[in-house]
């Protein structure tokens, strides 16, 4: 059962969201950006109290993905990556972003905090950031 409502247009969406932010992560790191975005669409505070859909979250501006606005977000999604985002969608959770809202690639080691959110965690070449329970209960 799907912890937000999607269609088959949001997995194909959501999969190329997946490949085109973490490929070079591999699957787990895919994963990991899907819960990031699930997570989103669960919110309801702070950045995205008007996030109601996978296309929403995707395309969100400001604060959306930097993935967008490249050529190889814009290519057909594969198979692979579609039941990774079919896996996100029925809410399988994966730490250190099982409760994030944020994730970016540093230069070098991660910091405790970005933009007033905790770090989380790390995996391979993405932290991951996470509001506070108090903050966001929707995403706990």
């Amino acid at each position: 059962m799907a912890v937000i409502p999607y269609k088959e247009k949001d997995i194909e969406v959501l999969a190329r969201l997946l490949r085109a932010e973490a490929e070079g992560d591999g699957d787990q790191g895919m994963l990991m950006v899907g819960n990031v975005g699930v997570n989103r669409v669960r919110a309801d505070c702070l950045d995205f109290t008007d996030i109601r859909s996978i296309n929403d979250m995707v395309y969100q501006s400001p604060g959306g993905f930097e993935a967008t606005q490249k050529g190889y977000f814009y290519q057909r999604a594969r198979e692979q990556e579609k039941r990774l985002a079919r896996r996100v969608v029925r809410g399988e959770r994966f730490d250190p972003a099982s409760n994030s809202l944020w994730f970016y690639m540093p230069q070098g080691s991660c910091p405790a905090q970005w933009f007033g959110q905790w770090n989380t965690g790390r995996y391979k070449s993405h932290c991951f950031f996470s509001p506070t329970q108090s903050a966001c209960p929707s995403v706990f």
